[in-house]
């Protein structure tokens, strides 16, 4: 569908009939290949004449150089972390994809509110009040959510990085002393809520456990037949 309407109340000013583009989000935890396949989402919708804008996680020019830095001391509080993200989300609602969607522009989301919501679900917080938050958000058009087990997650992160991320481990709330099995307990921990949230709001999940070129033709044929089939799934 296209996003004509809101979880909730729309943002002060914003008609959903105002919004004519499209909204495609891919989730996935980190290792998943979501940022690769946004990549060649937006070169193979650019050159079938398509403009796209990004957005993710940590983009906002308000508050992005702050979280990070916030987050590199392992020091915060849920709440306060989710409030920061939150408002990074609103600052990037409010001046990049509002004015995309409005002029017709395919919005790539790499993450969006489910990875927040799931994010301070599983620390605690309250489903109905986090659900509340993001009520500002547009419906996307399209939710990918990348699945991989999580130990195809080690390693893939600890070829990628040589390390663990303490965040994306869980460390902070204290599942093991040991990052590896931390790592593990919270990703399942993760994948159930995900698995919630597919149900509740209509995720198409897809098997990335397989090479990335299979699951670009998967997403390439659910695109496709959003703009109507017209796209050539197979193009470079």
């Amino acid at each position: 569908m296209s996003p004509t309407r809101f979880y909730g109340n729309p943002p002060p000013g914003v008609k959903a009939s105002e919004l004519k583009g499209k909204l495609i989000v891919l989730e996935g935890a980190d290792g998943s290949g979501r940022s690769t396949q946004i990549r060649s989402l937006t070169e193979w919708l650019e050159r079938a004449g398509h403009a796209t804008v990004n957005i993710g996680l940590k983009r906002s020019t308000l508050v992005s150089r702050e979280l990070e830095r916030a987050k590199r001391g392992n020091i915060l509080g849920n709440t306060t972390m989710s409030l920061f993200y939150a408002t990074d989300f609103a600052d990037q609602l409010e001046n990049v994809m509002i004015p995309a969607l409005r002029a017709g522009y395919v919005v790539l989301a790499d993450r969006y509110i489910y990875t927040l919501m799931v994010r301070d679900i599983v620390r605690g917080a309250d489903r109905a009040w986090v659900e509340s938050i993001y009520g500002i958000a547009p419906a996307p058009d399209l939710i990918f959510y990348l699945r991989v087990s999580p130990r195809n997650l080690v390693e893939r992160n600890l070829e990628k990085n040589q390390t663990l991320d303490y965040w994306e481990s869980g460390m902070d709330i204290a599942l093991s002393r040991d990052m590896f099995e931390s790592f593990i307990a919270y990703q399942k921990m993760v994948r159930r809520e995900f698995l919630i949230l597919e149900k509740q709001f209509g995720f198409q999940s897809i098997d990335a456990n397989r090479s990335p070129s299979a699951v670009t033709g998967t997403i390439r044929k659910q695109v496709a037949a959003l703009f109507g089939g017209k796209m050539n799934v197979d193009a470079p």
